[in-house]
């Protein structure tokens, strides 16, 4: 893309701040569209590899939220071993490894006393997967950074995760790291089908809450540290996006979503914490990623 084709497509409002698009498929692959005027790294996936890329592969940003997935992930695999069971107590009294994960355990979004009882409200909580990777520490005896060095980095070999910081939001990335954990999430390798199946469907049905950044959510879906579009509106996944779409987006201005139906897996990495700009955009993004990508997309 020259820089006069850039000029071009910003002035319609297509794509800013991308110096390079990288598409495997095809190497003259025109960019996706992002009504956003900010540097960031946008990827699309399949199960056998990436199908689109756009921005700087290997540059690594601020995750946010979308380090819990990652925390979840080396949450399952420690349930896969065998070293721990969702259903066994973590956290607050009456809750689970399986209420953390879904954002059931009654912690409010920062701070160690409950506003709830385990199982009755839907609140999205830091707090919940903190606890809940103190108890995976205690259940491993590794520290979380370890787990996640030995589990998910070297299992996927990922080239870029830093984890550090907080196990809810304190992990940095890279675009082509995210897009291994989406084909990960898309045909698992490192936890078996039964496992994935239950991590990826509603856990604690029909809970109301509310979804940061879109509101109060009737009923708000979450799976086991995946959140799950379902029938939500607003949301920052695209119109034509099916209801077992799931994954998080970050308030660093990232996201991850994983659609099951047709087979992708999506990234997003942005130079700007998540506004109203990225509330407007990114739905617009995936509908465009869906018809480009998407099997059968001409």
């Amino acid at each position: 893309m020259t820089s006069g084709d850039r000029d071009d497509e910003r002035g319609h409002g297509i794509v800013a701040g991308v110096d390079t698009v990288h598409s495997p498929e095809n190497p003259g692959d025109p960019a996706i569209p992002v009504d956003l005027d900010l540097p960031h790294e946008l990827g699309v996936t399949d199960a056998d590899g990436p199908v689109h890329l756009q921005g700087d592969p290997g540059r690594v940003r601020d995750l946010a939220s979308v380090s819990k997935p990652v925390t979840a992930l080396g949450v399952l695999i420690a349930v896969e071993r065998s070293l721990l069971d969702l259903d066994e107590p973590a956290g607050p009294d009456g809750s689970t490894v399986r209420h953390l994960l879904a954002h059931t355990a009654g912690f409010p979004f920062e701070g160690e006393e409950t506003v709830a009882a385990p199982g009755t409200r839907r609140i999205y909580s830091n707090t919940g997967f903190e606890v809940l990777a103190a108890h995976l520490e205690d259940a491993t005896g590794y520290p979380i950074d370890e787990w996640l060095e030995q589990t998910v980095v070297a299992g996927l070999d990922l080239t870029d995760l830093e984890i550090t910081g907080s196990p809810a939001a304190g992990y940095r990335g890279s675009i082509r790291d995210l897009l291994a954990i989406g084909r990960e999430l898309l045909a698992p390798t490192l936890i078996g089908e039964e496992l994935w199946r239950e991590a990826t469907s509603v856990q604690f049905p029909g809970l109301k809450g509310i979804l940061p950044g879109y509101g109060r959510q009737d009923p708000n879906d979450w799976g086991l540290g995946f959140e799950i579009r379902g029938t939500k509106q607003p949301h920052w996944t695209g119109a034509g996006s099916s209801p077992r779409t799931f994954g998080h987006f970050g308030q660093s201005g990232s996201y991850l979503w994983v659609d099951p139906e047709v087979g992708l897996a999506a990234a997003f990495l942005g130079e700007r914490p998540f506004s109203e700009e990225h509330a407007r955009a990114w739905p617009a993004v995936t509908d465009a990623i869906l018809e480009r990508c998407a099997p059968g997309a001409a």
